[in-house]
Formats: C-alpha cells, sequence, structure tokens
C-alpha cells in the first residue's frame, strides 16, 4: 500500500510549506513581530496598553508619600457652611491665606483661576494678601479650526502677579481614553512653580514620563474650606505647620458650579473605584511626583522590541519539539512572569513596560506553533486513515489515529502470525468465464469482500491480493498479544463465509440454469519472526511483511490440497491455539529454502482421547516407515474424524503407490 509512503516525522511532513519545524518556528516567530508591529497601530493597542499600566502602578494600592500637601477643599460642607453663590467673594480666600499662613503653612497653591476682575474692594484684598508663597493657577487651552490652531492663557490678574504671587498652569492631558496619566511639561506648571515657592528648586520635569497614583479620590489629607478658616476651632494644632497647601474644588457629588465643570477627573484608580479624583488632588498627585523623584517613565521603542523579540524567541524555544498541555503552563507562566517583570519595572525601576505585546507575542508563537502542531496531527490522523482503512478494522484505524506512535516507520523485527489463503481451482473457473469477465469480476468482488471484511473484523492487517489469493497479518501495525488465535478464527470464519456463498451460487445457479461453480479454498497460517515495515521503491512501497515466516505460511497453503485439509497450522501457531481447540499434527515436509523438516497441523472437532491416542500412533508408524495400507487405524479414524477422511485416503494411497513400486 503506497499512502503508508505519504507518513512520516511530524517536523519531516511532506506537504507543508517548510520542511524544518525550527525553521516554521523562526518564520512564525518572524510573522509574529510583523503582526505585533501592525496591531500597535491600531488604536485599540496603546488603550490596553494604558489600562495595563493603570493596573500594575495601581495594584499594591500606592499611598501618598510623608510631608506630601495638605488639600484645603472646596466642597459640599463648605458651600452649606459659608452659604455664598460660587465664585465666592476674593476676599474669603484672602482671609484663608491669612490663616493658612499664621498656622504655619510654607507655601499654598489656589487652584482657582484669577483671570478676570471681580469687584475693586475684593481684589484690593487678594491683592494686599498674595506674597511669593502664593501660587495662582493659570490654564492653556489649544483652540483648534479650520483655519488655524490657536494657544490660550489665562493667567491671574496683572495686579496679583506685580504683588508677588506666582503663576502656575494648572492645565493637564488627558489620554484617549478620558484618563489622566500623563504627566504636564510645562516649566511653569502649577507643581513645578509650588515646587519653587516652597523653596525645593531641584524638581527636574522627566520627558515622556507618566504620573504614579496615590490612591483614589480623598487619599491626601483634606480639610474642608470652612474649617481651614478657623482652624483653631475645627483642626487639630499643627496640621498646617511647614505643609505646602492646595486650595481646589473638591466635591463628592461633582455638581455643576455656575455652569462650568467640576474640575475631577478620572485616574488609573478609576478602573478600581469608578470615582473621578479632584483637579486639586491631581495637582497633589503631580507634585509629590516632581518632588520624589516617582513619575515612570515609559521605555524606547527599541528596548521595547526587544523585549518582544525575547518573548517571542522563549515561547519558540519551549515548543521546540512538541505542544500539548504543557504548553498551557508555560504560557500561563510567562505571562505571569511577564506581569511581574514589568510591574517591577513600575515599582522599583519607575519604568513602565508594557506586558501586553510580550505576552502577545509569547502566545501567537507558542499557540501558533500548537496550531501547526494540531493541523499536522490532523494530516497525519487523515494519511493513517486513508493508508490504512482498507487493510484493517475501523477500530484499529482509530487506534492508529489517536496514536499514531504506534505506527513506527520503515522496518522492525516483530512476531507476526501470517495467513495465506487462495480460491483451489479458480484458475478453471476464470478460464470457464473468459467469455464473461464482467461476471468473473463479480464473483472475484463477491468472494474476496467477505473474506476481506472477516479479516479486519478479526484485527488483521490486509497485506495484498493476488488475484483471488489474500495475504494478511496479525500483531502489526498495532500490538496484538493473541495474534495467533485471531489468525485461526478469522480462517475458520472465512470457510463458513465460503459455504454461505456457495449456497448462494447454487440457488442463482438453478434458476438460470448456469454451471455451478463450487468454491474451495486453502488456508495455511504460519508465527515466526518477521521483518515488517515500509518496503517498496522511494516512489513507491507498501506496508508489508517479509521473513522465512511468510515463506512458510505461503507453503503451508499450497500444501493444504495435498493433504485433503482446509487449513494447515505451523508448528508455533499450533502451539498458541492448542488451548482453544484441537490442534492435530499431519506431517512433517521440508519446504524450498529449508532443510529441517517442519511439522505441519490443522484443526478438527472435539473428538474421543482414543481416537487422538490413535491418530498419534498412526503418525508415529508413518514417520517409522512402519505404516501399512491395510492397517485398520485408516477405518478406524476415518469413520471417527470425518474431517480427515480425505487425508487417511490420501496416506492410505500413497502408501500403496511405494508398494507398486
Amino acid at each position: 500500500m503506497n499512502a503508508a509512503s505519504t507518513l512520516g516525522p511530524p517536523s519531516r511532513a511532506r506537504g507543508w510549506p517548510f520542511s524544518s519545524r525550527s525553521l516554521r518556528l523562526l518564520v512564525l516567530v518572524f510573522v509574529t513581530l510583523i503582526g505585533i508591529s501592525l496591531l500597535s497601530r491600531l488604536p485599540a493597542w496603546p488603550l490596553v496598553e494604558l489600562k495595563s499600566f493603570d493596573y500594575l502602578s495601581t495594584i499594591d494600592d500606592p499611598q501618598p508619600p510623608d510631608g506630601g500637601p495638605v488639600i484645603v477643599a472646596i466642597d459640599e460642607p463648605s458651600l452649606a457652611a459659608i452659604n455664598a453663590q460660587w465664585p465666592w467673594p476674593r476676599s474669603l480666600h484672602a482671609e484663608l491665606i491669612r490663616q493658612l499662613r499664621a498656622a504655619g503653612a510654607k507655601a499654598i497653591g489656589l487652584d482657582i483661576i484669577m483671570a478676570e476682575p471681580s469687584t475693586p474692594e475684593n481684589d484690593a484684598a487678594i491683592t494686599a494678601t498674595v506674597g511669593p508663597d502664593i501660587v495662582l493657577a493659570g490654564d492653556e487651552t489649544l483652540i483648534q479650526t479650520s483655519q488655524a490652531d490657536q494657544l490660550v492663557r489665562a493667567t491671574p490678574l496683572p495686579q496679583l502677579t506685580a504683588a508677588g504671587a506666582r503663576t502656575g498652569i494648572a492645565s493637564i492631558e488627558l489620554g484617549g481614553d478620558a484618563v489622566f496619566r500623563a504627566l504636564p511639561l510645562y516649566d511653569d506648571g502649577f507643581a513645578v512653580t509650588l515646587l519653587t515657592a516652597a523653596g525645593d528648586e531641584t524638581a527636574r520635569i522627566p520627558q515622556n514620563a507618566m504620573i504614579q497614583s496615590f490612591g483614589p479620590a480623598r487619599s491626601y489629607p483634606t480639610v474642608s474650606y470652612y474649617q481651614a478658616l478657623d482652624p483653631k476651632n475645627f483642626l487639630p494644632e499643627g496640621i498646617f505647620k511647614g505643609r505646602v497647601v492646595l486650595v481646589g474644588l473638591s466635591l463628592q457629588n461633582a455638581p455643576e458650579i455656575d455652569k462650568g465643570g467640576a474640575d475631577a477627573f478620572a485616574t488609573p484608580y478609576t478602573m478600581h473605584t469608578g470615582q473621578l479624583t479632584a483637579g486639586v488632588e491631581i495637582q497633589a498627585t503631580i507634585y509629590d511626583n516632581l518632588r520624589r523623584q516617582l513619575a515612570i517613565a515609559q521605555t524606547g521603542t527599541l528596548p521595547f522590541a526587544g523585549f518582544i523579540l525575547v518573548a517571542a524567541l522563549l515561547a519558540a524555544a519551549t515548543v521546540w519539539k512538541s505542544t500539548g498541555w504543557l504548553t498551557l503552563v508555560a504560557t500561563f507562566v510567562a505571562i505571569c512572569a511577564f506581569t511581574a517583570l514589568c510591574y517591577a519595572g513600575v515599582r522599583l525601576g519607575h519604568i513602565f513596560v508594557s506586558p501586553l505585546g510580550p505576552t502577545v507575542a509569547y502566545v501567537s508563537v507558542a499557540f501558533g506553533q500548537a496550531a501547526l502542531d494540531y493541523a499536522e496531527e490532523r494530516r497525519n490522523k487523515q494519511r493513517i486513515t486513508r493508508a490504512f482503512s482498507q487493510y484493517i478494522s475501523p477500530d484499529l484505524v482509530k487506534r492508529l489515529s489517536d496514536d499514531p506512535s504506534q505506527l513506527k516507520l520503515g522496518g522492525e523485527r516483530r512476531t507476526l502470525s501470517v495467513l495465506f489463503s487462495d480460491v483451489r481451482g479458480f484458475t478453471t473457473i476464470a478460464e470457464t468465464m473468459k467469455d464473461d469477465p464482467e461476471k468473473l469480476t463479480g464473483l472475484i468482488n463477491r468472494l474476496l469482500t467477505p473474506l476481506s471484511d472477516i479479516v479486519m473484523d478479526h484485527g488483521g492487517t490486509i497485506d495484498k491480493y493476488m488475484g483471488d489469493c489474500i495475504m494478511a497479518f496479525w500483531n502489526a501495525p498495532l500490538d496484538d498479544p493473541e495474534h495467533a488465535l485471531h489468525a485461526v478464527k478469522a480462517s475458520l470464519a472465512m470457510q463458513a463465509a465460503i459455504a454461505t456463498l456457495n449456497k448462494q451460487l447454487e440457488a442463482e445457479a438453478k434458476v438460470s440454469g448456469a454451471p455451478l461453480h463450487v468454491l474451495k479454498m486453502g488456508v495455511g497460517i504460519n508465527t515466526g519472526d518477521c521483518v515488517v515495515g515500509n518496503m517498496g521503491s522511494t516512489r513507491r512501497f507498501d506496508y508489508s511483511c517479509l521473513g522465512d515466516s511468510v515463506n512458510l505460511a505461503s507453503r503451508l497453503e499450497g500444501a493444504s490440497k495435498n493433504y485433503g485439509v482446509a487449513l494447515l497450522l505451523g508448528e508455533e501457531t499450533a502451539r498458541l491455539v492448542a488451548g482453544m481447540y484441537t490442534v492435530v499434527e499431519l506431517d512433517r515436509i521440508i519446504v524450498k529454502g529449508r532443510t529441517v523438516p517442519s511439522p505441519i497441523f490443522t484443526i478438527i472437532d472435539a473428538v474421543h482421547p482414543d481416537d487422538l491416542e490413535c491418530h498419534r500412533a498412526l503418525l508415529v508408524a508413518k514417520y517409522n516407515k512402519t505404516l501399512a495400507p491395510l492397517d485398520t487405524s485408516f477405518d478406524r479414524l476415518g469413520a471417527a474424524i470425518p474431517s480427515l477422511r480425505l487425508y487417511y485416503s490420501i496416506v492410505r494411497s500413497e502408501l500403496v503407490g511405494l508398494l507398486d513400486e
């Protein structure tokens, strides 16, 4: 059978684009890198990376550093206590500044835009209060039109800056998902200016950095505005001493004030709490990031690409030989390792490397190769099914396709039970039907179909058809511990099938008036060591077996007609089935290629032990050449063992012929 020639080791399967597994893996790595490069240009990719940053930077719930700002919140209790319409009079802010200074505040930042005049009295009051320790918020807005882009800055009243107040741009930039993460790059940013006002001029603004958040909303020490107006009565002593104070809106219900926004934004913690963080608390976070140099830098393109390449190569090394359930375990471990490394980078190195790229690279290579292996396994199963479905039973085909390793390609030495069957006198039958080839073909098909089914139903492998002859063997390609017994059972079932077919042919002959062709079959079975595997040329070969045991099985089939029996067994086959059947020896023959006589056996129906003993005595006399044609044993045994009556007649005739000579 030539289909076996397409089978081969998984890494060398014919028909695949690349013959080498290592080459396929390298190509898979290359394709993965290109795929990630293309995917990273999609809008969703950076958003997923930013979400991974949100998780990694907040997973351990970092808290505000010690000595950070104190927030004076313009909140709901203050709105209720002050009972004045927003915006409040600037004289009220002036009073707050005086109270905070008196309480020991080091610097004060008002996250309140005072770009337009109010009343002269209120403006004069705040102007008289501000100084170098005061930072007032400014705003920068990019106005985009079809004609041009215009950058507009809103800064405090000139009279306030002339009085010594500092200006800090409080604008922040939100990500594509409206979440605040990026550190503002203004040299005169609100937090930068506040640091200068507090006497810290060493802070630097890192480029392309992201904010390290410190807890959800209200994580910073916060007091209400109305409490800060009278700290002696409402607040613990020394709460503002030596501290930087930030003043701004912090509304928990986030109502609209004067039709303006509530100055609250989503931060990385929003994914955990669903809450927005007040702008004044965001400024406090920026302040601490600069003060403590805690901002998280983003890795460059080249190192990130290197990380992805390492992950892809690691996946290739993991599946270099094979894939299986361990691939799932290794992938899970790798994803956990990438996440842990990225977390360590954020927490220990203050650098963010997204785990998305390495994870996608590892999963793509590992599962890509697993998919190729699965597809290749399916191809192998299909090849095995195609190759053996016509030769062995469906159950054995399924076992082979489920575990192709049971099929060892090439040649291997195994103990097989080999069967040859042949229809006696079929040449004469074919000669009489030479003018009706279709009828002859139909007869062969009607003969071989049930015989083939019987072989496969008994677990045998059909080696080949030779006209009306079938060669089959057991114990290959799958192990069959009872191969001899199954071969013998198959031969007996084949004889019964021939008898059934003869009845059908007899009935058809009576109806049609055509001559009746009675079919008789001889079978030879021998068990012994053989070489089994793919045999033939480099372009076409069959799964077959060779060896002296095969030759003997063929000789036994041919010799069966000389002994008047339908089945002849070799010595080893007879020994293996003796416990299930009544096995009797018939002769010792020397077949072509052998010099030592080989005993041959057949199977008979159960008989009396005395008759078996009589048969053995007859054989001993035959071997010793003391058996006479008129020996009474011939008549006794012919009557006691009807299936051997022709055999005894042949032996007696041979003895008569010897006497005549």
